[in-house]
């Protein structure tokens, strides 16, 4: 396991790889003290590139190879986030919809809160179905501020401000 800690405008992210994949980012207090640091691999190197350009506003897709170990079902959910296009929302009722489990929201709920790679598989673009802000991995001012960098946050919406 490769290991790359980035500055961001969330606070230092924690990068990943098993050196052919990017399987991780870890938001300020969940790094891990696993790994090698002394030389990013081209994987990491890429994806603090590409991360670089999405917080200058310069890239709403990412282009790297993946591997979050997850259930099939996780899987799904996580494909299903990864289609989120950039500046858009989806409540986890939209979601459960798009993986042809209309009633799986608690279970599309708690695969969305196990991603593995947030901010490149977009588990921040899943709202409640009323508009409001709900939990996120690295809390939620860190999912007003992804939210507002993507143009997509509307605290008037959100019945819990």
């Amino acid at each position: 396991m490769n290991v790359l800690i980035i500055d961001s405008p969330l606070g230092a992210l924690q990068l990943v790889s098993d050196g052919e994949h990017l399987t991780a980012i870890k938001f300020p207090g969940q790094h891990s003290g696993d790994g090698d640091s002394s030389s990013p691999d081209q994987v990491l190197r890429a994806a603090h590139r590409q991360l670089e350009e999405y917080f200058a506003g310069r890239r709403r897709r990412f282009d790297l190879p993946l591997a979050a170990a997850g259930t099939a079902f996780q899987q799904s959910v996580w494909r299903a986030l990864a289609a989120i296009p950039w500046g858009e929302v989806r409540s986890y009722r939209d979601i459960a919809a798009a993986i042809g489990n209309p009633q799986a929201m608690r279970a599309v709920g708690a695969a969305n809160g196990r991603n593995p790679l947030p901010i490149v598989v977009p588990c921040h673009r899943v709202i409640g179905a009323d508009g409001s802000l709900t939990g996120f991995g690295g809390g939620l001012p860190l999912k007003v501020q992804l939210l507002t960098l993507e143009g997509s946050y509307q605290p008037h919406c959100d019945p819990n401000l």
